[in-house]
């Protein structure tokens, strides 16, 4: 389906990305910013797990949502680290490797599907851990301040976007591992 209500909220996640950008050209304070750009993250980073809680529970999966669904968190995750890269926040060449990862994985499953061997390479632990540590690593560094007068987001984000570094490496190592197999036997 085109349009119901997990779909809805994968459009949202998309929808989500130019309005995270606009937050930092907004005539507010840079600490008013980084709040509404954390949390405007956090709301389109749930609709992530509703999305497809919803599709199964409603029984409104469809190949539509399943294709859009990871286009929407890689838009996501890819736009936040441009933003971070921008505003000092995150290194270069970590947001190159995350990058360079999901347009590299993305590419592979798109080739293993013509070539039929998709389940080679379908969604790992190791992909959803990594997913995970992004997604809360992503916000930190967005909030960039003190949480509960305790907690140093920037310390905290850097070290989890490191985390989500060596993650991202790793989940790449093993998906290309799964399909070399299948690669091996169609470059024959």
């Amino acid at each position: 389906m085109f349009l119901n209500l997990p779909t809805s909220l994968t459009w949202a996640r998309i929808v989500a990305i130019p309005l995270l950008v606009a937050v930092f050209y907004l005539p507010m304070s840079p600490a008013a910013q980084n709040v509404l750009a954390a949390g405007l993250f956090i709301a389109a980073a749930v609709t992530d797990w509703f999305d497809g809680f919803l599709a199964r529970r409603l029984n409104q999966t469809s190949a539509f949502g399943a294709f859009l669904d990871p286009v929407a968190d890689k838009f996501l995750v890819c736009a936040s680290m441009l933003i971070l890269v921008h505003l000092g926040r995150a290194d270069v060449f970590a947001a190159l490797i995350i990058i360079g990862r999901e347009i590299a994985i993305s590419a592979l499953r798109e080739w293993m599907a013509q070539i039929g061997a998709s389940r080679s390479v379908a969604v790992h632990m190791i992909g959803k851990l990594k997913t995970t540590v992004q997604m809360v690593a992503i916000p930190f560094l967005l909030y960039d301040g003190v949480l509960f007068e305790q907690i140093d987001t920037r310390v905290w984000g850097y070290w989890l976007l490191w985390l989500a570094v060596i993650l991202t490496v790793w989940s790449m190592g093993y998906y290309l591992q799964k399909a070399l197999p299948e690669i091996r036997a169609k470059v024959k």
